[in-house]
This record gives structure tokens, C-alpha cells and sequence, in this order.
């Protein structure tokens, strides 16, 4: 039986009260039941949606001691008694977000806090997680009292499957989560980074509302279908559904809209205001249409990351600051880019690497035109960031994922190394960057097959780009380029090569140094080579990148830099 006395039905949306067709569907396979969660076929019938979610909750695998309804009962009972809910903090790992109310009464809202506390109480290690006031809100929608929804939110937090996660429990993993999703919008979503990198002091702090996007800003009955995919698909799901969201604010500005002075909040006016631009089976048709990377890649991209603010020093309990500075354009000082140019190219770059300061490791007015001279100052650094000015004063350059020290494993032949987060870009006459091909389109790589000598690493165990025995797999029509043991024992996720099978070997050729020159992006052409003067230089359509020619296709060197990161 519902509870009316949680939710106002006056504000629910219409519901159909006929029996669903789909009421069968309790007993469908779980790719079944996502594709029907997909379509919407508990979405007009209470009754259904409740028991459906009732099922795929039961059936989420849970540590072993996972509080349940019964333990609930008894510690709220041992905690509220005769005394009112408001005289109890609400608990600390809240970090004062909002508490969504969507279509509950004051009844259910007090229920709400009710069951946060306990989880407070029962949880000690859950530090910081602000997704979970919706989640409690919103399930208490379809529950039958306090304690289902208290359970079933436990299960939630005590999943221990280890290819899904539902809830971030700590302040280090949830900006992980928004450091991931950064990463993800400057790959899938160009054009809305764009206006936002060139409209925002701090691009981070607006990707880290992503999920208050979807769970604090969109109605309710946006919100629940997402819920319905979040809980058979776990988090993955709510980065489809807010690059989608960000997709669609970007395509709904007109051109005079694009000088807009406050993006965060007018990524906020959209949300609340969706029905104007979408339906919500149109947001998750166009959510499911992105080609993301396996779980498995997003997964390796969330331990960089975490890996990343560990050394940076923030801890799981550290409470919201401003640790996350963007290039301080004060004190930023170079003879090829302005700061603001700066700033656009340090947007590009993955999240965990713009959380240390630029250092200007070389630079041609300094220390001459000399690439033995480049190669020592760089090396040791990684990743690095090249800007080169052309005496016709056009500005290129590359973002380059590995050591220059990794040239020297090939014993002097020109072996390509780096890994699928290069790219390279122009600054002028036009800002653009061009990405690995496979970025673009996934599907052209095969996941390589699992054999008892090549076992990929399960999520348990972060990812060293190490090659295999051999150097590098291979058959009869797949060539992957070797990945040497990178520096420093480095996760290397997004896009360690030998995760893939590429249709040609010239489709990974990311990085080349020898005493002749370097290269960047090979196969058909060349993105960049620089000749061994530093003077000489050439740009080609390549097919590692699919870019054209950054600047004239042959020019003469004026300026040349190379960037790198205070890892301190």
C-alpha cells in the first residue's frame, strides 16, 4: 500500500491507473528490465514503478551486514522517541546542500531527515555525499514506510558490485566524480566547454554542479526517469544524462545568448526550466545515443583522478574549498600566448593535471635553439604542454601525455610512445583542438579480447600502462603500438593503448623523439615534426589526430615553449 501521508498527490504528475501491460516485467532479465527503464514503462503507473524498484533494489549484491528495515525501526525509535526530528543536527556529510523536496509533504520531508540521520548514525564512514538527500526523497515517493526506504537506500550504499557504484561517500571521491565529468564534457560536449572555459573564472566549479543538475534542478518527473536507469545502470548513467543536459543547453542558446555573463546560473534556469526545450524520453534517448568508453575506462579515469587530489593533499573529509585554483593569470607569464589563451588550452587538459600550477620548463628566448637543450629541461616532467609561434605569427601546439625520457627505451630508433590523451591544437588565427581519432569514434576500436596470458585488470586493481610479455599484442589484423612502463608508476586510464585492438597502427602514433627532430601524430602525414635546430618545422592532416594543418603547412619557428606541472 502507498503512503499518502508522504506525497501530495496533488502535485505528482498524471498517472494512469489502468494496470501496466508490462506488469510481467518484474520477471524480465536485467537487459530487459534496462530497456524498459530506458523507454519508460513504469513511468504512468505507481503501483508498478514502486514494486519494479523494489525488485532491482533486492537484487543489488550488498556487503554482508547491511542494515535493514528492522535495524531501522529499532534505532529510530532509540533516536527520535518522543522528541521531534528537529532537534537533531542533520548529519555533517550533507555539507549543506539543499534537501530536494519534489512532491512530499511536510510529513515526508521530516521523513526524509529521518532516515539521513540514521544513515548518519549507521554509516560512521560516509564523510561527505550530497546525492543523497534526492535519493532518499525520491524513493520515498515509492515506498510503503521509513524503513523500505531506509533499507533500500542501505543497499544502495552498501553495493559492493564491483563493475557498478551508486553513491560517493567521501569529499575526495565526489570531486573525483566532478573532476570525471569535467573530463568527459571537454570530450563530448566541445562547443558548451568552449562558451564555458570563455565565459567562467573557474570552468571546475561549474562542472561540479553536475549532479545537483539532475537531482536539485530538474522536476520530478525528469528526475525519477532518471532514477529509473540510475538503479538497474548505477552512476555511468548520470554522466550520460548531464552531458546530454549540457549538450542541449549549448544547441538551445541563440547567437545573441552567447555572451552570457553567468553560465552557472543559467545552467541552472535550463534545468529547472527542461519542458521548454525537451521531454525527458527525448533527454534519455540522447543520453544513450553518447558514445562513452567502457565503464571500465571511466572507472580508471575516476582513480586518476582521485590519485591526483590525494597528492594534491585533499583528504576524504576535507570539507568544499577552493583548492581547485585555475591558472593564476596574475603571476602567468608567457612570450607565444596571452593568459586568456591560456586559460582555453588549460581547460583542455584532463582535470587531474590542472590542479598543479604551470611551470615554464623551456623556452627558446631563454635557453636557445638547441633540441638536446629541450630534451633535458623536459625530461622528468610529464605531462608536458608544447606552444610553438611561427615567424608568420601563427600559434600551435600539443598536449603530450608522457616523459620525453620514454624516447630513450627504443635505443635511439624512432619509436612512437604516449597514450590516447594527447591532442594537438592551434591558438591563431583559430582556437581548436583535434583529439585522438578514437575519441571521436569509439567504435572503430575493439576492446581487447580477455585470454588466460593477457587478463585485463579487474576494477579491484588500478591500471598500469605496462606492455605485455613481447611489447606489444597483436594478430592477424590488429597492430597496437608498444606502451612502455610509464614513470613514476602512473595510472594511465583513458586510454592505455593495449585496452584497445586498432584497426592500423598509425591510428596510436602519439609522440617521437630522436636527434633529427620530433614528431607528434603520424600515419599519412605528420601533426607536427620540429626539425633538431628548433628552427625548421612542418604540419599535416595526420590520422592519428584527423586534424588538418595547424598553421602554414611549412613554416620557421619564432618562439618555441615547453610547459610542464609543479606537482607540489
Amino acid at each position: 500500500a502507498d503512503s499518502p501521508q508522504y506525497v501530495d498527490w496533488d502535485k505528482m504528475p498524471e498517472l494512469d491507473q489502468q494496470p501496466s501491460a508490462h506488469s510481467q516485467s518484474l520477471t524480465q532479465t536485467s537487459k530487459e528490465l534496462k530497456k524498459l527503464a530506458r523507454e519508460g514503462h513504469w513511468a504512468t503507473n505507481h503501483a508498478l514503478r514502486a514494486r519494479t524498484y523494489q525488485q532491482i533494489i533486492q537484487h543489488i549484491p550488498c556487503r554482508l551486514v547491511t542494515p535493514d528495515a528492522l535495524v531501522y525501526r529499532d534505532v529510530a525509535s532509540r533516536l527520535f522517541g518522543k522528541q521531534s526530528v528537529s532537534s537533531h543536527p542533520l548529519p555533517e556529510f550533507l555539507g549543506g546542500c539543499r534537501m530536494p523536496t519534489f512532491c512530499l509533504t511536510m510529513e515526508g520531508v521530516t521523513a526524509v531527515k529521518k532516515i539521513l540521520i540514521c544513515l548518519g548514525n549507521l554509516f560512521p564512514d560516509i564523510t561527505y555525499s550530497p546525492i543523497l538527500p534526492a535519493v532518499v526523497a525520491l524513493l520515498l515517493h515509492y515506498s510503503e514506510d521509513e524503513a523500505q526506504c531506509f533499507e533500500n537506500v542501505s543497499r544502495l550504499v552498501a553495493c559492493n558490485d564491483s563493475h557498478t557504484s551508486y553513491i560517493d561517500q567521501s569529499f575526495l571521491a565526489h570531486q573525483a566524480s566532478c573532476m570525471t565529468f569535467g573530463d568527459l564534457a571537454k570530450k563530448h560536449c566541445p562547443a558548451a566547454h568552449r562558451l564555458i572555459a570563455s565565459t567562467s573564472e573557474n570552468v571546475f566549479e561549474v562542472y561540479s554542479e553536475w549532479l545537483e543538475w539532475i537531482f536539485g534542478d530538474l522536476p520530478f518527473d525528469y528526475a525519477i526517469r532518471v532514477l529509473d536507469v540510475y538503479l538497474l545502470e548505477g552512476q555511468k548513467v548520470l554522466y550520460r544524462i548531464a552531458l546530454a543536459l549540457l549538450r542541449q543547453h549549448r544547441l538551445s542558446m541563440t547567437s545573441g545568448e552567447l555572451e552570457v555573463t553567468n553560465v552557472k546560473g543559467d545552467l541552472k534556469a535550463f534545468m529547472q526550466n527542461i519542458r521548454e526545450h525537451m521531454t525527458a524520453d527525448k533527454l534519455l534517448e540522447r543520453a544513450f545515443s553518447i558514445r562513452l568508453f567502457s565503464r571500465k575506462e571511466i572507472w580508471l579515469l575516476q582513480m586518476a583522478n582521485r590519485k591526483a587530489l590525494a597528492e594534491k593533499g585533499v583528504t576524504v573529509v576535507q570539507r568544499r574549498q577552493l583548492f581547485h585554483l585555475a591558472v593564476d593569470m596574475l603571476n602567468f607569464s608567457s612570450a607565444i600566448v596571452t593568459a586568456q589563451e591560456m586559460r582555453i588550452v588549460w581547460s583542455w587538459i584532463p582535470e587531474r593535471f590542472s590542479l598543479f600550477p604551470p611551470v615554464l620548463l623551456f623556452s627558446t628566448s631563454e635557453n636557445g635553439y638547441s633540441l638536446q637543450r629541450f630534451y633535458s629541461c623536459c625530461e622528468g616532467y610529464e605531462p608536458t604542454v608544447l606552444l610553438i609561434k611561427t615567424t608568420q605569427g601563427e600559434v600551435c601546439g600539443a598536449f603530450l601525455s608522457s616523459d620525453w625520457n620514454e624516447r630513450k627505451k627504443s635505443g635511439g630508433t624512432s619509436s612512437f610512445f604516449g597514450t590516447g590523451e594527447c591532442f594537438v591544437f592551434s591558438v591563431r588565427p583559430e582556437m581548436e583542438r583535434y583529439e585522438w581519432v578514437f575519441i571521436k569514434k569509439p567504435e572503430l576500436t575493439k576492446a581487447v579480447p580477455r585470454s588466460p596470458r593477457q587478463r585485463l585488470p579487474s576494477p579491484a586493481s588500478p591500471v598500469l600502462s605496462t606492455s605485455p610479455p613481447g611489447g606489444h599484442l597483436a594478430s592477424s589484423n590488429h597492430l597496437t603500438v608498444p606502451v612502455f612502463q610509464r614513470a613514476k608508476g602512473r595510472l594511465s586510464p583513458y586510454l592505455a593503448i593495449r585496452h584497445f585492438l586498432l584497426p592500423s597502427k598509425t591510428a596510436s602514433m602519439f609522440m617521437s623523439g630522436t636527434r633529427e627532430g620530433i614528431i607528434i601524430g603520424g600515419g599519412g602525414g605528420q601533426a607536427l615534426y620540429i626539425d633538431a635546430d628548433l628552427y625548421y618545422g612542418r604540419t599535416e592532416h595526420c590520422e592519428t589526430f584527423d586534424n588538418p594543418p595547424l598553421c602554414q603547412e611549412n613554416f620557421q619557428v619564432q618562439l618555441l615553449e615547453a610547459w610542464g606541472f609543479r606537482n607540489a
